[in-house]
């Protein structure tokens, strides 16, 4: 993640999510409904942790499914830590697509199986990017694909050009889009209005795929422990609310 978001002290824990009306009113969908047997999974991740933050508890179902995911990650991360001596960007730039490998890996899928694009766009510049991500996603995504990335309204530069250009993209190609919050989790409160919760659903994970996810982020180990004396840069009650056992999505109007 880059530090170029919406600043909201700690967030809101969990227990405050939990008291919220909104939320309790998304409905409950399983993975096949949104994604059946044979139906590619495509995703664009901004940074290299976003896929498990979004999405790692849908990809742990793909194991033994690799040949039907696409996973396109637009960044390597390298702006995480403006200003760090411990993670400058060359640091940055190597470790975490290895971090994402790791991940992947303990999610139970064959990373050789999958078919990963990295973009190695600039970290924090995706949205004078985004006509070329359009680009690229039309020419990647095929009729019946499934694309998932970031809410175009996710308060972070990048998450929001990933967000939009999937939305064009989505149209364009006719192909459904669900779009995943991250950093909303952090800087909105529950029942925020902000929040488009008239399309929110919420994917049923099974025990075992939430165990993976945990263990997948763990391997985001920059993201997760501190800089000195700066806090993790994805935040403890951020993690807590994306390791429930169900991931959030908002489905465009816009899909097929």
């Amino acid at each position: 993640m880059s530090q170029n978001l919406i600043q909201a002290a700690q967030g809101p824990p969990w227990s405050a999510w939990q008291q919220a009306a909104q939320l309790a009113r998304a409905s409950w969908m399983l993975l096949e409904q949104l994604c059946s047997p044979g139906r590619r999974l495509v995703i664009l991740a901004p940074h290299p942790d976003d896929e498990i933050l979004m999405a790692g508890g849908v990809l742990a179902s793909f194991h033994g499914r690799e040949q039907d995911v696409l996973l396109i990650s637009a960044t390597n991360g390298e702006g995480s830590h403006p200003h760090s001596s411990q993670w400058p960007e060359r640091r940055l730039r190597h470790q975490r697509p290895l971090e994402s490998r790791h991940a992947l890996q303990l999610l139970g899928l064959d990373v050789n199986r999958l078919d990963w694009r990295r973009l190695n766009l600039k970290d924090g510049n995706l949205p004078n990017d985004e006509a070329f991500l359009v680009n690229h996603l039309n020419q990647l995504l095929k009729p019946g694909d499934l694309l998932l990335t970031t809410w175009r309204g996710d308060g972070h530069c990048d998450h929001e050009a990933a967000g939009r250009a999937g939305v064009q993209a989505a149209q364009a190609r006719r192909v459904q889009l669900p779009e995943v919050p991250v950093w909303a989790w952090h800087w909105a409160s529950p029942d925020d209005p902000r929040l488009p919760w008239p399309r929110a659903h919420r994917l049923q994970l099974r025990d075992a795929h939430l165990a993976l996810k945990r263990q997948a982020l763990a391997a985001h180990a920059s993201q997760l422990q501190p800089d000195g004396d700066r806090p993790p840069v994805v935040p403890v009650q951020l993690q807590a609310c994306m390791m429930q056992p169900f991931e959030l999505i908002f489905l465009s109007v816009e899909s097929p």
